[in-house]
């Protein structure tokens, strides 16, 4: 058993940075959305991504049954829409505009990248599902800064650095490496 608060764990876990992400579907004809920090990469080869939805999340439901799902990485100019597709509100949809994916998911209009996915496991991960799912197909706008995530609010990158740092080649190297280390 844990010997701390689960806000003390809130407030640790929130000095990562993270981006903001809508992971979207179409279930019975109707767009689905949610707002999502928890998205990774997951491998390289096959194309594998994850995300963690609430267990009791409609909007997973919604993505379960149709079985794909696009994950949509907002700018920063988006913060109406992360609160939009963070709220309960009915329909996240009205007044926002997408176009479908290949695969029919919503993709919304000024996202800085898309990844169109199908559902290939679904893991238990506590109060949270751990969803995996196949790329299927990408597209991303170059030239705008990422909406991020840190201490409980919005924030960004500084103005004038709107490129990876120097040091990019290591860094890409080292996040995509297939070695046979175990720690990493």
């Amino acid at each position: 058993m844990a010997n701390f608060e689960p806000r003390t764990f809130r407030t640790v876990l929130g000095q990562f940075c993270t981006g903001i992400t809508i992971i979207t579907t179409v279930d019975e004809d109707v767009p689905v959305g949610f707002a999502c920090q928890s998205f990774a990469a997951l491998s390289l080869d096959p194309p594998l991504v994850l995300f963690c939805p609430t267990k009791g999340s409609r909007s997973w439901a919604a993505i379960e049954r149709s079985g794909k799902f696009a994950v949509n990485v907002l700018g920063e100019e988006q913060q109406d829409t992360c609160a939009r597709f963070g709220s309960r509100e009915p329909d996240k949809f009205a007044g926002v505009e997408w176009s479908p994916s290949e695969l029919g998911s919503p993709i919304l209009a000024g996202s800085l990248a898309h990844i169109d996915c199908t559902v290939e496991r679904v893991l238990d991960g506590g109060d949270h599902y751990i969803a995996i799912g196949r790329v299927h197909s990408l597209g991303e706008i170059t030239g705008e800064r990422p909406l991020l995530f840190y201490r409980g609010q919005y924030t960004g990158i500084e103005p004038d650095k709107t490129v990876p740092a120097p040091w990019r080649d290591d860094l890409e190297a080292f996040l995509t490496a297939s070695s046979p280390d175990t720690w990493l």
